[in-house]
């Protein structure tokens, strides 16, 4: 075929006479059709216009230009913006989740320190024998047990009392002063409880070994106090003992406290420890009390103990939801009764949760943590800007995570008729909220008029509540104190700030403190958790042994200046 030029453009010549159409060289078929040629004589001449385009390539018929050509180019265009941000995004996604490694923390020599864990254990079991309960009502007291442990204290740990001052304040709880060689420095204090729970008459039957034996078997402690709180008390009097037996002196004095009615709140205990510090004009550095523990298996995919040092404790207040209908006799109830008010009152409450989420304190223990879970774990968590929101709602369908992301909101108590064919004209609900250190008491209460307050349904408050503590700095020198300590021991462990769900002394102690810590250096697997304030509370001995050795450790790096 003989070259065509048309406009400028040269074609490959015809490929269909009979329907008057060439092609290019780039396959596109157009229609021919004649027109007047101006630029010569003016003969009529054979001319080509692109009225059709077919790309003999796809063999699908094309606009050559136009409107059709420009959106099809429009649209393409767009796909392929959306597939290079996709890219990116993933991309973005994966490289954060690589750089989410575990931050690289001063190398530390694992401790082997010499101590005699059998003589910590025969302590703790005889400690256990003592029972020094804190009972629900005050008439139920027993003062003989609570002053026979203090003499037992006195008679088992000689040495401690012959260095140190001892106060006794609100009768039972001990106060002991380890003078320091440097009478400037702050102090700080170490604190345990040694009061403990009933054990319900129901549940005795239960216990492998009776709650108040302190059996040794099979290198077990068994009993009411072995994991709360009594061997905090007995290991950090064993410790002081085996400091003193090798000579040291602390450089900043050293407050040990021991109080005897935590489990009530501690208002006859370390509230007057507190009291009396303050009187004494003594601002501390730090303290340390109860709180968590070296948790074994507690977080998915994580091999390596989790040391949780909380920084903070959640308040608490309590409140009673107070539904109302006419009484009467139980063969002619109303269409709407107190006590079915009462219900829908406390579905929707839960149904309607205070807001929380993973920020602040929450996000930080999360943060600290998953960087040593598996690569999947790692994509989710370094990238909360996109799985946030996934995250958040799976968290609080899980008990434990839906305590770490907010305040909790707990039924607890009901009460309606006392006789099963009255009505009652008022049913009451006692909940228990457990307040986030981003909540406050106010917000708790005026988000629960919000949600269930009307003309049938009455919000009352008891007491006045107890807010959320304030936030320690895990960066200051006692948090590092007490994380070099665990890692001198317990060798390669994550150590990350925690929140307390529960209560401590601490409420009290932190009146006094610049920086409060709560943490229990002993291990704890999720079936260990289960004897708090439960059936067959337990330690191992080794485990108390450790717990021993770093209390040794925390001493003499939180001594030091």
């Amino acid at each position: 075929m003989d070259p065509i030029n048309y406009d400028g453009r040269r074609f490959i010549g015809v490929a269909n006479s009979a329907n008057g159409e060439v092609s290019d060289r780039t396959g596109f078929r157009y229609r021919l059709r004649e027109r007047a040629n101006t630029r010569s004589t003016g003969r009529r001449a054979p001319a080509y216009s692109r009225e059709l385009a077919v790309d003999e390539r796809r063999r699908e018929p094309q606009t050559v230009s136009g409107r059709g050509s420009g959106m099809d180019t429009l649209k393409r265009n767009r796909w392929r913006a959306v597939v290079v941000v996709l890219a990116l995004v993933i991309s973005v996604i994966l490289v954060r989740a690589w750089l989410h490694q575990p931050q690289s923390p001063e190398a530390i020599s694992q401790l082997e320190i010499d101590f005699d864990d059998g003589v910590a254990a025969r302590h703790l079991s005889e400690a256990v024998r003592f029972q020094t309960v804190s009972p629900e009502n005050a008439s139920d007291f027993k003062p003989e047990e609570f002053l026979g442990f203090i003499d037992w204290l006195r008679a088992s740990y000689r040495q401690v009392h012959e260095k140190m001052d001892l106060q006794l304040l609100g009768d039972y709880t001990l106060l002991y002063r380890w003078r320091g060689r440097d009478s400037t420095a702050m102090p700080i204090l170490l604190t345990g409880h040694y009061d403990v729970v009933p054990v319900s008459p129901a549940t005795q039957d239960q216990w492998s070994h009776p709650a108040f034996d302190g059996a040794v078997v099979d290198g077990i402690i068994w009993g009411r106090g072995t994991q709360d709180d009594k061997s905090a008390v007995i290991a950090i009097m064993e410790a002081a003992t085996a400091l003193i037996q090798s000579g040291f002196v602390p450089e900043r004095t050293i407050y040990l406290s021991f109080g005897h009615d935590e489990e009530n709140g501690g208002n006859d205990g370390a509230a007057k420890v507190a009291d009396y510090l303050e009187g004494q004009d003594v601002r501390l550095e730090w303290s340390l009390d109860e709180g968590s523990f070296l948790f074994d298996g507690l977080f998915p995919g994580v091999d390596p103990l989790v040391a949780s040092i909380n920084v903070a404790e959640k308040g608490s207040v309590t409140l009673e939801l107070v539904a109302k209908a006419p009484g009467g006799h139980s063969s002619m109830p109303p269409t709407e009764t107190a006590v079915g008010r009462l219900s829908a009152a406390i579905v929707k409450l839960e149904d309607h949760p205070i807001p929380g989420g993973l920020t602040g304190l929450s996000r930080q223990v999360f943060d600290s943590v998953s960087r040593y879970m598996p690569f999947g774990y790692k994509v989710v968590f370094a990238n909360l800007w996109v799985f946030g929101g996934v995250i958040e709602k799976q968290m609080t369908d899980l008990t434990f995570g839906n305590a770490i992301l907010g305040t909790t909101i707990a039924p607890t108590m009901l009460s309606a008729s006392e006789k099963t064919n009255v009505l009652p004209s008022e049913a009451i609900a006692v909940v228990n909220f457990r307040i986030h250190p981003r909540d406050s008491v106010e917000r708790v209460l005026t988000h629960v008029r919000s949600v269930v307050e009307s003309e049938y349904v009455e919000v009352r408050q008891r007491g006045s509540g107890r807010p959320a503590s304030a936030v320690s700095e895990w960066n200051s020198p006692g948090y590092i104190a007490i994380a070099r300590a665990v890692r001198q021991i317990y060798g390669d462990v994550v150590v990350t700030p925690g929140l307390m769900i529960a209560g401590s002394d601490t409420r009290h102690y932190g009146r006094v403190a610049d920086n409060s810590f709560r943490f229990n250096p002993m291990v704890q697997t999720m079936e260990d958790l289960s004897g708090f304030h439960g059936i067959n509370e337990k330690i191992s001995v080794d485990n108390l042994g450790r717990g021993v050795r770093t209390y040794m450790q925390i001493i003499r790096e939180g001594s030091n200046l």
